[in-house]
């Protein structure tokens, strides 16, 4: 059994940025994806990191202002977020699973945080 739990969000203004933390417990070398959801819409995929740290996905609506990496030594997965912007204001979801971007591929999800973006 894998338990996730998602640290680091919060409210920031527009053009700022914030560094979210999932800390895995029980070893897991799966793949390690971000997700969001805004309220009234969908969860969206938004970035993954495969088990070696080697590979990696994003939307390519994000790409080039998210960065997911991970600390296998330290069961820790992260998503930097710069030049954030209001519509980027979303519950994030941390998850653990198959490699991919559809969240049907993941087994196991952590509670959310919170990341309001002000403008």
């Amino acid at each position: 059994q894998v338990q996730l739990v998602e640290s680091g969000g919060g409210l920031v203004q527009a053009g700022g940025s914030l560094r979210l933390s999932c800390a895995a417990s029980g070893r897991t070398f799966r793949t390690m994806g971000w997700f969001r959801q805004a309220p009234g819409k969908e969860r969206e995929f938004v970035a993954a990191i495969s088990g070696t740290g080697i590979s990696t996905i994003y939307a390519d609506s994000l790409k080039g202002r998210f960065t997911v990496s991970r600390d296998n030594a330290k069961y820790m997965a992260y998503l930097q977020m710069n030049s954030l912007r209001p519509e980027d204001t979303a519950v994030y979801y941390c998850a653990a699973g198959a490699w991919g971007s559809s969240p049907g591929n993941y087994d196991y999800w952590g509670q959310g945080t919170q990341v309001t973006v002000s403008s």
